[in-house]
């Protein structure tokens, strides 16, 4: 069993650092700060990104502390508008057990995330500083700033856009900066306004953006930055807080207070040239900065380190060999650059239509936000020989079934545990390993029913077929029922 240190302990390295504590492997997580952030930062999560922590078993707990609706209020030149509600329309789907996104802050999704690593046993090492690493063909050496020595197989840097790892390996950061286009961010009590509508105002100057959080007296405060005589911009603060809200709102009798974040955020597009060296691999930040426009960047990450975490678990107990890493960037460094480009026309249409009576954010959505969407279908490992509607690289739907017993459930529930899942519809399932489960659908006697259709439909199978799912529910693999040695030989060399 082989050893994997994670540098940085945001939702990337902490959602690597359960996916690879679940598969059993030796992981530790170090990260330089001293005590765990307390800041908004992101503040929702899409689709994707719950099925993702659903499966690592976070579900039912991100549900009871976010909110999936929050309406918008809108408010053109200290006027109110009109309210919306984007997902109002979302409802109940047979492919996602989620059909909505969460608004939850980013210190809280740690929160969660770091309770769920406990029960693995694993903690963060919180005052771990990461000074210098060195690699060679049978591992990683970490330095730490106070002298000590760690020893890895593996080691990944989650130590954000600045990554003093992804510097020490010489790795260039493509892309452009544009420190004028700016934003004051900041987490404040708001004393006067509705707790239960994201405030949005909007004029000719730009907008100012309240967002209230749930069993939070905290509201995430954004807006474009405070200028002086000189046209230079002023360092955030609670003052220039009030006066900016003061300026947009019109709302004398509103006060803000107790100011615990502020920070001034610039339109930075940039991505990692590579994201492996040898034995060293970036997630997250560390990997690619983008514009905030459609809250993709805490999503990203999660979903950066989802793809990764079960590959590297997976070379690191031996069940495949060192060369599966290498499809990790092959598959997300083209996401990575799909996002910039997408939240840069999203920005881009954002700042152009808040100058218009009642447009508002809602201008830069589009279904690509939700990351069901995303799939890998130019991989080296998406094999497809049926060619069907659902592609080899396809996210691999959910569906309700009914168990042998009667019982109702998920194909994600029967998913969950990061091995691979091979689904046979209409055939006994073959035996192929403990690796892997199996899950035979309408194929008999102690097989699972699928009573109105939802899984054929999903998976666009009409014949008897196997379609072996990765454990990051990604589909790997579609043959026809009699082709099971395909399914081996597949498993037989990933990777080698």
């Amino acid at each position: 069993m082989g050893t994997a240190l994670i540098v940085g302990a945001g939702p990337t390295g902490l959602t690597l650092a359960c996916s690879l504590a679940r598969q059993g492997t030796e992981v530790r997580i170090i990260e330089k700060s001293t005590g765990f952030q307390t800041s908004s930062r992101g503040k929702a999560l899409n689709t994707r990104s719950l099925e993702v922590l659903g499966d690592l078993g976070l579900g039912d707990r991100l549900l009871a502390a976010g909110r999936t609706s929050l309406p918008f209020r809108k408010y053109f030149d200290g006027e109110f508008v009109a309210d919306s509600d984007p997902v109002a329309t979302a409802g109940s789907a047979p492919d996602s057990r989620y059909p909505f996104g969460l608004f939850i802050p980013q210190w809280r999704v740690e929160g969660l995330l770091r309770e769920q690593l406990a029960g693995y046993g694993v903690e963060v090492e919180l005052g771990t500083e990461l000074a210098d690493f060195s690699q060679d063909e049978h591992g990683v050496t970490a330095v730490l700033t106070d002298g000590r020595q760690i020893t890895a197989d593996y080691l990944v840097g989650c130590d954000g856009g600045r990554s003093p790892i992804r510097k020490r390996l010489g790795i260039p950061f493509e892309g452009s900066s544009d420190p004028e286009q700016a934003m004051v961010c900041g987490d404040v009590e708001v004393e006067g306004l509705d707790r239960g509508v994201w405030h949005q105002w909007f004029g000719a100057e730009g907008a100012l953006l309240l967002c209230p959080f749930e069993d939070s007296p905290k509201w995430q405060f954004q807006a474009a930055p405070e200028r002086d005589a000189s046209g230079a911009m002023v360092e955030p603060s609670l003052e220039s807080f009030q006066r900016i809200f003061d300026r947009y709102a019109g709302l004398p009798g509103v006060r803000l207070h107790n100011a615990t974040w502020l920070s001034t955020w610039r339109v930075n597009v940039r991505m990692a040239e590579r994201y492996r060296v040898g034995r060293v691999l970036l997630a997250g930040d560390a990997a690619h900065v983008h514009p905030i426009a459609g809250g993709l960047g805490m999503n990203t990450g999660i979903q950066d380190a989802w793809n990764l975490g079960w590959k590297l678990g997976h070379v690191l107990d031996g069940l495949a060999g060192p060369g599966l890493l290498d499809s990790y960037q092959e598959e997300r460094l083209p996401i990575a650059a799909w996002t910039l480009n997408l939240t840069s026309a999203a920005l881009a249409t954002i700042n152009e239509s808040v100058r218009t009576p009642g447009v508002g954010l809602e201008a830069g959505r589009t279904d690509d936000l939700t990351g069901l969407g995303i799939d890998y279908r130019w991989s080296a490992l998406s094999d497809d020989r049926l060619a069907g509607p659902l592609r080899a690289g396809d996210r691999a739907p959910d569906a309700p079934l009914e168990s042998p017993e009667g019982v109702g459930t998920r194909l994600f529930d029967l998913y969950a545990g990061g091995r691979f899942t091979l689904l046979s519809f209409g055939c006994p399932a073959p035996e192929i390993g403990p690796a892997v489960r199996t899950v035979a659908v309408e194929a008999g006697p102690g097989s699972f029913r699928d009573p109105d259709g939802h899984a054929r439909r999903a998976y666009g199978v009409e014949r008897d077929a196997l379609v072996l799912v990765r454990p990051d529910h990604h589909v790997a693999l579609t043959v026809p029922a009699s082709d099971s040695g395909a399914v081996r030989d597949y498993l037989a060399t990933l990777g080698r």
